[in-house]
């Protein structure tokens, strides 16, 4: 979804945006200071910090729609220039031939310097995403919780001594495969640069990070942090672009592991690439989850969540419960209760404090939108709530619930990513489970019961990564995360994710 603007110079208008930590004193909620922002944000490859030598990528706040800064379209003598640099910090073993409490500590400090710098983290987030400045807060600090649970990774890769006869020792040991190309999301920037970089150098693994064009700022300043944090010169390098830059870095043949996270079809690309050559990979790609509430589901526990369980992030969430599944009994409850909370969820400038909605990332992104909102009043939808698309500044969306459509409708079954709730109504268990079953993707899936034997049963029929039950979106840095069918291989968090950047090799020692 590249709907950036290229631009072959720097535009000057766009010093009039920056800000040297000053307050923002308009529209914004009490306190916010805007971090400063540069003119133009320079890429990291090895020790040096540039712009490059090609194009320009200007960068949006969604809100506003105001130039917030440039950065360098990265072209193959940059992504040749960054690989060569992490390939070379493989070679020398200046990471990975640290002590594993050497590489602990600088973790640990990461950690530290992220955390002293949230907020300015979180209001970068937010400007250059559009999310509510309070989930921003959120997502760092989640970010932040996995640098720490991975700094002690690297005392916990272990191998094992097999049983093989008293005349041989036989044994395994965990070994970095080497530098790995990090293609990261534009609804998650931060938090899923945190997720991936931890995970990589835990490892040993030096790493090649390319953010999403639309959100490059908070992946440039946890590269400097890592730099702060005594990570050495070209374990961690940043390449700024579009697809065409992310295309030649997981073909590059000095990468030795692709870790990804957007689309289902751009991931189909990355893994083709990546197949050429054999690289293992990572694909956390898009979901269409199932939310299912049973008859005897706590009904206020449920309305509690359900906002925030599709609208959250405006409804840019690979996880969002976007079909919601309800027993035929309690159906119009949930919905004449669901509606009013929907109609009343506050939209606008993530920054001005209280927001629920804010706005999509870009005007491509809410025109995508907007065409299945189209979509589904064509297939029959009945529009309970939203509906609309607001007039600008700003990429806005309402949030909308639509009723009335048959399972097979193309806005059931395709990710929309925007703020669009469908409802189904069941009869049955096995109905509940072949509805939500029904689908090409498995990333995530709700639950909400009162029985615990019918929430386990459940649970254990549904075809997803990840299930949660009378909960929803709920992450921890010790589990892990991934999807089935067409959401992904493989998974993030949890030492699941470290070893996914290692190679296990055994070792037998004749006596």
């Amino acid at each position: 979804m590249a709907d950036t603007a290229v631009i072959t110079s720097v535009i000057t208008a766009a010093s009039t945006n920056q800000y040297e930590g000053e307050p923002m004193t308009t529209g914004v909620a009490p306190g916010v200071t805007r971090p400063r922002i540069a003119a133009e944000e320079p890429m990291l490859i090895g020790d040096s910090w540039t712009c490059g030598s090609g194009g320009r990528i200007a960068v949006l706040d969604p809100a506003t729609e105001e130039l917030l800064t440039t950065v360098g379209l990265a072209g193959p003598a940059e992504v040749d220039a960054a690989v060569a640099a992490a390939m070379a910090a493989h070679r020398d073993g200046r990471w990975r031939g640290r002590t594993p409490e050497w590489r602990r500590d600088v973790l640990a400090r990461l950690a530290d310097l992220a955390e002293s710098r949230a907020e300015e983290l979180a209001v970068l987030e937010t400007l250059d995403n559009g999310k509510p400045i309070e989930r921003a807060r959120g997502d760092v600090a989640l970010g932040i919780a996995a640098i720490r649970h991975c700094a002690g990774a690297p005392a916990r890769l272990t191998g094992a001594v097999q049983p093989a006869g008293t005349d041989r020792h036989v044994y395994t040991s965990r070994e970095p495969v080497g530098p790995a190309a990090l293609v990261l999301p534009w609804n998650f920037p931060f938090m899923i640069a945190a997720w991936k970089v931890s995970a990589a150098l835990a490892a040993g693994c030096p790493v090649v990070v390319k953010p999403a064009e639309q959100t490059p700022l908070t992946a440039l300043r946890l590269a400097a942090l890592c730099l702060d944090a005594g990570v050495p010169a070209g374990v961690v390098d940043v390449l700024t672009g579009g697809g065409s830059t992310g295309a030649a870095l997981v073909a590059h043949p000095g990468i030795a592991k692709v870790s990804f996270t957007g689309s289902t079809e751009v991931g189909r690309s990355v893994m083709a690439a990546a197949a050429g050559r054999v690289t293992p990979v990572t694909l956390e790609l898009g979901g269409k989850s199932p939310n299912i509430v049973f008859a005897d589901a706590d009904l206020d526990r449920v309305l509690t969540t359900l906002p925030r369980t599709v609208f959250a992030h405006s409804g840019q969430m690979c996880t969002a419960g976007s079909r919601l599944l309800v027993h035929r009994s309690v159906r119009d409850e949930v919905l004449e209760r669901l509606v009013p909370l929907v109609d009343a969820l506050p939209v606008g400038n993530g920054l001005t404090g209280g927001i629920t909605v804010g706005p999509l990332v870009s005007a491509v992104q809410r025109d995508r939108v907007a065409s299945y909102l189209d979509l589904g009043r064509a297939e029959g939808a009945t529009v309970l709530a939203g509906g609309g698309v607001r007039g600008g500044p700003g990429f806005f969306v309402e949030p909308t619930v639509l009723t009335g459509l048959g399972a097979d409708a193309r806005c059931v079954r395709e990710e929309i990513f925007g703020p669009v709730l469908t409802v189904l109504e069941f009869d049955t268990d096995d109905e509940a489970v072949a509805l939500a079953n029904d689908s090409e993707y498995g990333l995530a899936a709700g639950i909400w019961t009162s029985d615990l034997a019918r929430a386990h049963r459940t649970a254990a029929a549904l075809e997803a990564g990840t299930v949660w039950v009378n909960t929803y979106n709920e992450f921890h840095p010790a589990v892990p995360f991934g999807g089935v069918k067409q959401s992904g291989i493989g998974r993030d968090l949890g030492d699941a994710a470290v070893e996914s950047f290692t190679e296990l090799k055994s070792v037998t020692v004749a006596l």
